[in-house]
């Protein structure tokens, strides 16, 4: 029997939002842990990063504080500023109406600004325990009405040895309030810290994800800072030139969106996704099995039904909320002995997060920047020589000779010969690679003609508001 998130005890407008953005069925750290988190068990979640468990938590405290209170209701402890952020991002995606207010405390940003922001109110703060403790020190951050208090990555707490640290602020948190660990280890310093501060927990432990296979090349583009992924994915689709591809985004919105743009800019390419029928589903699988439609947009529930045979790219638009739908992604390509490529756009603040999908898959990531219009122009030159090769054993040379004979009577043989490489180069590669106007600043966002220009402007920032991973 499939799980849902309202069989979890999540209120339905909280569901339905969830569906909204993309998440149907819970992960196992999330059935597990969210059921006793509403009933108000204290809980020790031990679950490998990656497993989903961000939501297991957030989602429970979402349920329960007060939005019209402005006192700080819910505490959540990371052991870096990099995973403060990520969670914070990620609890802010599962508000409803923008509410409750929800602040990342970290070193490295002014005490008073901190001060202040706490001083208009949030229900719930996600920080370091080096910068709560000090904010506890000088009477900045209050606990007095705190309900819920969860310890993120205690394993890495106590390997950064901050545990002293998160000892001071739980004896400093009120006795009567929830509290929940999760850990992908169980260290006994760690037990001995439960034993103390928690009340008769429950504890769920989730197996660990499998490793991914070996004869999968991972690769991770960084896209820089003031770019969206649109713009970074046309110059390394360019550069791959994937013979087949399942590109996976997060939302039913962003397949669309991106498909609509990626075929403005000339690609064989089809969305799929819940919003199709059966019979659509059906058809646009024949025609990628016959090669009609190279590359599908897919979502991670529609892509289930979805196999195909010498897929030859996986490429992760958005990152999957867990470590195990990760693998399960990339496994769909190098099957059967064959290699496949794993290709992942990541913004700099994700790099975080992959960097903990190598830890717990086990297998190297290589991270590149996205191609420049050099490494993009030698690509092309390289595939227009091989053809070339190609080409002068085909039986069809025979007929084309007469015409070179004749232009050889009025031209060098070498400039007939470049000539036809430009006239072959010109119909195999975009207008913006082909055109001196534009540099590697423009690459993925100017496309061959002005209407498509348009398409993809417009909808570019819309792909960037899709939610934060889970975990």
């Amino acid at each position: 029997m499939t799980l849902s998130f309202t069989s979890l005890g999540l209120s339905a407008a909280r569901v339905n939002h969830l569906e909204a953005l993309g998440y149907h069925e819970p992960t196992a750290i999330q059935a597990e842990a969210i059921p006793h988190l509403l009933s108000g068990r204290d809980l020790i979640g031990q679950a490998q990063t990656g497993t989903g468990k961000t939501a297991a938590f957030s989602l429970p405290l979402m349920e329960q504080v007060d939005p019209n209170n402005p006192a700080v209701q819910a505490l959540v402890l990371t052991p870096t500023r990099e995973l403060a952020i990520q969670v914070c991002q990620a609890m802010r995606g599962y508000r409803l109406q923008g509410r409750p207010k929800i602040l990342a405390l970290y070193g490295g940003q002014a005490i008073e600004r901190q001060q202040e922001q706490l001083r208009r109110g949030s229900q719930i703060v996600v920080g370091t325990p080096g910068r709560v403790l000090d904010l506890l020190n000088r009477g900045i951050l209050s606990l007095k009405s705190l309900g819920w208090l969860v310890l993120d990555e205690a394993d890495e707490m106590l390997n950064m040895g901050f545990i002293q640290d998160v000892e001071k602020i739980l004896s400093q948190a009120p006795a009567n309030r929830q509290t929940a660990f999760f850990s992908a280890t169980m260290a006994s310093e760690i037990r001995e810290l439960a034993t103390k501060f928690l009340q008769a927990p429950v504890t769920v432990t989730i197996q660990s994800p499998k490793a991914s296979p070996r004869h999968i090349q991972q690769v991770s583009y960084v896209v820089p800072r003031g770019w969206n992924k649109v713009r970074a994915l046309q110059p390394i689709l360019e550069l791959e030139d994937p013979e087949t591809a399942l590109i996976f985004v997060r939302t039913r919105r962003t397949a669309s969106e991106l498909t609509r743009q990626l075929q403005a800019a000339g690609y064989s390419v089809d969305e799929y996704h819940g919003d199709l029928s059966q019979s659509q589903r059906e058809r646009l699988l024949m025609r990628f099995r016959q090669q009609q439609v190279r590359w599908v947009v897919a979502t991670d529930i529609a892509a289930r039904g979805l196999h195909v045979d010498d897929l030859t790219h996986v490429i992760n638009f958005d990152l999957p909320d867990a470590i195990e739908s990760y693998v399960h992604r990339i496994g769909r390509t190098g099957r059967a002995g064959k290699t496949g490529v794993a290709i992942s756009l990541v913004t700099p603040l994700e790099k975080y997060r992959l960097r903990q999908i190598e830890r717990q898959t086990k297998q190297p990531m290589t991270f590149m920047p996205i191609p420049t219009r050099a490494e993009i122009a030698a690509r092309n030159l390289e595939r227009l020589r091989n053809q070339v090769r190609e080409a002068i054993t085909s039986e069809r040379l025979a007929s084309f000779l007469p015409i070179v004979s004749q232009l050889s009577e009025e031209y060098d043989i070498h400039t007939i010969a470049a000539a036809a490489l430009q006239m072959a180069y010109d119909h195999t590669v975009p207008a913006w690679q082909r055109s001196d106007s534009h540099d590697h600043n423009t690459l993925g966002k100017d496309t061959p003609t002005p209407k498509k220009r348009k398409v993809i402007g417009a909808k570019a920032e819309q792909l960037e508001s899709t939610p934060p991973t889970k975990d």
